[in-house]
């Protein structure tokens, strides 16, 4: 690790009042996340982007379901790891929401529950921009529900009769609006953007950390490999989330 980044990195932490922290699919690969492409068997014979439309959703709603109990069931054994549970600490400290992932393996949340233990965890509860595989949403009228086993027959929503399905943002549909003007302001008002395992070339999230830079504050990256943030990072760390920000943040 470049020692100058090191305590830039660190001092800007430090003196930072403002702290958002945008994280993506990095800071999971340490808990052993399945990326889309690694589930074997049937899916093998599908590409994600086949199966994670609104399309494929409407078509064969059967099959696109158990793809998602598939990639429950393999969540089910991940657990939050020191970055994750890092950053719980951090904003639990703080006081406020500054969490911001596009992920959505809820394990952010996880960590939130378990370190805040009796108090309350909404400092630490992440902004989800693109949902989390384990809640359901009714496909109708929106209400969401805790996830639960797909069975003989497809789940529905017991207000409207809608198809329940994952309450994820699937290939080719909007990001909430709602969700996404709160990581905006967020971002806006932030003197710190941490921008934490992800390449920052996926949008609108990849546009976050641009607006805390562009608003007079600074970015600092912690990710294994140079990205295209890289340039415009006042510190870049190099190094697993899990080993970095503990060391970075508490």
């Amino acid at each position: 690790m470049e020692e100058g980044q090191w305590r830039t990195a660190r001092r800007l932490v430090r003196e930072a009042r403002r702290v958002i922290a945008l994280t993506g699919a990095g800071i999971s690969a340490e808990s052993g996340v399945p990326t889309f492409r690694d589930a074997g068997g049937l899916w093998r014979s599908y590409r994600p982007e086949e199966l994670a439309t609104p399309e494929a959703l409407a078509r064969d709603p059967r099959t696109v379901l158990e793809w998602y109990a598939w990639r429950r069931s393999a969540l089910a054994a991940c657990r939050p790891n020191a970055g994750h549970r890092a950053l719980a600490r951090f904003f639990l400290r703080r006081g406020e929401a500054g969490l911001v992932t596009q992920n959505v393996d809820g394990l952010h949340t996880r960590a939130a529950l378990e370190e805040a233990g009796d108090a309350s965890a909404d400092p630490a509860l992440p902004i989800e921009l693109h949902g989390a595989v384990g809640r359901d949403r009714c496909d109708g009228c929106g209400t969401r529900f805790p996830a639960e086993p797909l069975g003989d027959a497809l789940p529905r929503c017991g207000a409207c009769g809608g198809l329940r399905r994952p309450d994820v943002v699937l290939f080719g549909e909007p990001l909430d609006a709602e969700v996404l003007d709160r990581a905006r302001e967020l971002a806006e008002q932030a003197d710190l953007c941490l921008v934490i395992g992800t390449s920052a070339v996926v949008y609108p999230a990849a546009a976050l950390p641009l607006a805390t830079l562009e608003a007079g504050g600074h970015i600092v990256e912690v990710n294994v490999r140079r990205t295209t943030l890289t340039d415009a990072a006042t510190a870049a760390v190099r190094g697993e989330a899990g080993t970095v920000l503990p060391a970075l943040l508490d």
